[in-house]
């Protein structure tokens, strides 16, 4: 890879700042709507409900008292698998927001390296003599 010219340095340091300042915007920006994330769950007769929030911490949590007529286990189970599917559902909204992110800040300008610094003295050094 060819080292472009120094004419144009000025230039490249502003858009590499300005692409710099825009991707991190982009990830505060991200970092709020996971703020306001929430997955939901519940089991197929609607008698236990959850929520949890962007982090998977659960938020809520509806028992609606028919679930009394179950026995300890069956209980546990139920409700064990309504919170493990609104953390999971959290999970996907949270997952979907930060690829999004990532990938609006794939183009990442690559790092001015030891051979572009290199490469850069060398010419003007050539160019002073």
């Amino acid at each position: 890879m060819t080292t472009p010219s120094p004419d144009g340095d000025a230039e490249m340091l502003e858009r590499v700042l300005l692409e710099g300042r825009a991707m991190m915007r982009r990830l505060r920006d991200a970092r709020a709507l996971v703020h306001d994330v929430t997955g939901r769950a519940e089991n197929p007769d609607r008698t236990v409900r959850a929520v949890a929030d962007g982090r998977g911490e659960i938020v809520e949590l509806h028992l609606d008292p028919r679930v009394m007529r179950l026995d300890r286990e069956a209980l546990g189970r139920q409700v064990t698998a309504v919170l493990r599917a609104a953390q999971r559902d959290a999970e996907a909204g949270t997952r979907a927001i930060m690829d999004a992110a990532l990938a609006e800040t794939a183009q990442v300008p690559a790092p001015l390296d030891e051979r572009f610094v290199r490469d850069r003295v060398e010419r003007i050094a050539r160019d002073l003599l």
